[in-house]
Order: C-alpha cells, then sequence, then structure tokens
C-alpha cells in the first residue's frame, strides 16, 4: 500500500512539472497568445493560417465608428468573422473595448493598432488584450487614427455584444463642471496673435471648489505671473506636471492629494482680472512642453444598452434598386463605399442601431441601413 501511495505521488508530481515545463518553455521561446492558443487546442496549421490571415484583412477594412459604440450579433464556428473599427483618438483617453459572449469560455483575441502618419498608410500593432477576458483597455499617449481588431477564437459559436467606449483619464477639474463650461480651448490665440493658449480655460462661479484631478504631490501653491494664485500637482505615474491658475484662493497646507480633493477656488487673478472667473488648466510634460489637455478631462456619453433583437440574422439580401453601403453607421457625415443592386446577398457580423454590420461577396465590411434589406431565409 505504502509504495502505491508514492508511484500515485510521484506520478501526480510528474504531470505537474511537465505542465510546469512547458508553460516555461512558451516563456521562454516567446509564444504569442495566439501560438499558444494553436498549440493548446492542436489547430492544424493549414486551418490556423486561414483564421490568421483574416488580421491581414481587417487592417485592410476601412469602417469608422464614433464611441461609445456598441454592436450584437451572433458568432458561428469557423465562419473565420473578424471586426475591425477605425477611432480618432487623443491622448489622455482611455480606449475601453469588450465583448460580452453567452459563454464564459469563448476566446477574443483583441488587438489595438496606430497608424504610422499622413503619409504612410500602415497600422502598427500597440496594444493586446487578454483572449479569456474578452476586453483590452488602453490610455492614449498620441493623438491619431486607430484600429481595434477583435478576433474570436475558430470554434466560438455563441451571441455576443461588442462594447467600445472611451474615458477621460482624469477627473474634470472643477466641482460639478460639464464640457459646456468650456470656454476657451488649446490653440486658441492670444494677445492678438502673438501667442497660442496652452491649456483650457473653465468658467464657473466665483468660489467654486477646484479639485485635483487625479492624485499626487503639490508641488507649488502661489501667486506669481499671468496665472495669477496657482497651484502645481505632480502626477507621479505619468511623469505629468497640472498647472491651475486664476484661483480666487488656495486651500493652505496641500502637500499630498487623492483624487477629488478640494484644491482651491475659482477666481480671476492674474492676467484674468477683466474676464469672469475661470479656471486656466494645463498639462505640462518635462522636456515636451504643454499637451493638450482636453482628452485627460472632456466627459463623455454613457454607453447605453442595445435593444435586444428577437432574431439573429446571419444572411440578408438587398430589396432596394440601389442601397449605399457607409463606412458609419449613418447616413450624415459618412462615405458611401459602394452602391448594391437588388438582390444582392449579404453575410451579417452584427448590427448596431438601425443599421447591419455586413461584409458583401468580396469580403469588404461596411454598414447598411436596415430599411434597405431583408433576411435571405
Amino acid at each position: 500500500m505504502q509504495r502505491l501511495k508514492l508511484f500515485f505521488f510521484f506520478f501526480a508530481f510528474l504531470i505537474l512539472s511537465c505542465s510546469q515545463l512547458e508553460k516555461a518553455e512558451d516563456l521562454i521561446t516567446g509564444l504569442s497568445e495566439k501560438e499558444r492558443y494553436k498549440k493548446e487546442e492542436d489547430i492544424s496549421d493549414e486551418i490556423f493560417e486561414i483564421w490568421e490571415s483574416r488580421v491581414e484583412k481587417a487592417l485592410r477594412d476601412s469602417i469608422e465608428i464614433e464611441l461609445p459604440y456598441s454592436e450584437s450579433g451572433e458568432l458561428k464556428p469557423r465562419n473565420f468573422a473578424i471586426y475591425s473599427y477605425e477611432i480618432y483618438l487623443m491622448p489622455g483617453e482611455v480606449l475601453d473595448a469588450q465583448i460580452e459572449t453567452d459563454t464564459n469560455s469563448t476566446l477574443i483575441f483583441s488587438s489595438l493598432y496606430r497608424k504610422f502618419s499622413e503619409e504612410n498608410e500602415g497600422f502598427e500593432e500597440i496594444a493586446v488584450g487578454k483572449p479569456e477576458q474578452r476586453s483590452l483597455k488602453f490610455e492614449i499617449q498620441e493623438k491619431g487614427l486607430y484600429k481595434l481588431v477583435l478576433q474570436p477564437e475558430i470554434e466560438a459559436n455563441t451571441a455576443f455584444t461588442i462594447k467600445i467606449q472611451k474615458n477621460p483619464a482624469y477627473l474634470f477639474p472643477v466641482l460639478n463642471g460639464k464640457n459646456s463650461d468650456i470656454g476657451s480651448y488649446w490653440g486658441d490665440m492670444r494677445e492678438g496673435g502673438k501667442r497660442d493658449h496652452k491649456g483650457i480655460d473653465i468658467f464657473a462661479e466665483r468660489g467654486t471648489p477646484v479639485i485635483a484631478a487625479t492624485a499626487g504631490r503639490v508641488g507649488f501653491t502661489g501667486e506669481k505671473g499671468l496665472g495669477g494664485k496657482q497651484i502645481w500637482l505632480r502626477d507621479s505615474k505619468r511623469k505629468l506636471s497640472l498647472y491651475y491658475a486664476h484661483l480666487d484662493s488656495i486651500k493652505p497646507g496641500l502637500k499630498r492629494v487623492q483624487q477629488g480633493d478640494t484644491l482651491g477656488f475659482v477666481g480671476n487673478t492674474g492676467n484674468a482680472r477683466s474676464t469672469p472667473p475661470h479656471l486656466h488648466f494645463g498639462i505640462y510634460k518635462r522636456r515636451y512642453g504643454a499637451l493638450d489637455p482636453l482628452g485627460f478631462v472632456y466627459q463623455t456619453e454613457e454607453l447605453e444598452e442595445p435593444k435586444s433583437e428577437d432574431e439573429i440574422v446571419s444572411r440578408l439580401k438587398v430589396i432596394s434598386q440601389k442601397a449605399n453601403f457607409r463606412n458609419k453607421p449613418a447616413s450624415n457625415n459618412s462615405e458611401i463605399l459602394k452602391t448594391g443592386n437588388y438582390g444582392e446577398l449579404l453575410f451579417v457580423q452584427g448590427k448596431t442601431a438601425d443599421w447591419f454590420h455586413v461584409r458583401d461577396s468580396l469580403d469588404r465590411s461596411m454598414f447598411i441601413h436596415e430599411s434597405l434589406v431583408q433576411s435571405a431565409y
């Protein structure tokens, strides 16, 4: 009996050791999430190559969205669906993308790409999400055009809802302030064009509390120069300095503060004596200078829950003599990618509000309004 126990102990130890060795080998050889997925699921080279090649297709797609955005649909095994969305983003905005599925075991591979430049049409990958979490969250450092790519695992078989939104990295720096209170923006002319505005002006009643947009250390408080009574708050996490100017008064004894703490009160000291009370809010980065603070504090819309569809349609046909396919789910401010004809068959990727996200016979990703199509079954 003692020998039998020792045998089982040795066998369990051997299996555990092999599992740990495999994980260590993955780390040593630098396997990506997708390569590890291929290995663990024992996917054939041919199937994996087809699946992985879909990313190149997604990077060539050109549909655009504005945030917040939601889309619902159904994933089917081995249809190699892939979703890509172009989004313009600013520094200080935190992109948050999630796919909710009916099964917690479904893997969703997510990547965020940034366009190189206006001259170079290519995209570079800058962030990846964890496939088992079915999400990606990333704080933007540079303004520009980004592309979010979402790819379900090969055997995914579930209803889904995509939710994409953005949030500011900081709190709005004036208590109970709104976006509409911003009366002057980055780059506005000052002194007849002699200089540009290096921040934003948030107008409020005199004495309205000014709050810490983030946790940090107060580096300077006092009255000097154009800013009058001012506070400098250091954000060590991002290595940024936040500048609060034209205050009516400053709370004494400020050292280390938490997000939301009161720093002082809105006024019009310094060179703002001839203007209504407001907070001048700026952000500075060492060896770089002033940054546009708008993306860090601009409050975004809440994502509404998508309305549930009674039936998830997988195939559609065009019922109009001419049907415009667009790069955005909107009739205004969108580009017509092509005009379809009566009877054209379409594969449904998903649906957002009154628009279907579809692919045509040439595998092009587009939006079409629901009034122009019906189920092909």
